[in-house]
């Protein structure tokens, strides 16, 4: 085997359990569930860290499918996250009223 071949079998298998994880961030994200998502952050991090050391030149056809899934997954979530995080900022701003900028004041210096 080469060091290119070697190397494949571990980065398919990360990149796999990478797409599970965003999977379940997926299903997390769905039910609101903070600690499903505080789990899959942990996760997602030590994946990246086990696939900082392969770089983009031992991707064969397989590992780039997987990667450009993950890729695409991964912003998937981005958005909904966006989305729950903006309907949240809705919400406390219907609460409170329009957000007011905060005025400046003044007073007379003090010698």
């Amino acid at each position: 085997m080469t060091a290119i071949t070697m190397s494949e079998a571990p980065m398919a298998a990360s990149l796999r359990q990478m797409i599970a994880v965003l999977q379940a961030e997926r299903q997390a994200l769905a039910a609101l569930d903070a600690d499903g998502l505080i789990g899959s952050a942990r996760e997602k991090e030590a994946l990246c860290d086990r696939l900082a050391g392969l770089g983009p030149e031992v991707l064969d056809g397989e590992t780039r499918v997987l990667a450009e899934t993950a890729r695409q997954l991964n912003e998937v979530n981005r958005r909904v996250r966006n989305l729950l995080a903006a309907n949240v900022a809705a919400r406390i701003e219907a609460l409170g009223g329009p957000r007011r900028m905060p005025r400046a004041t003044y007073s007379t210096a003090r010698i």
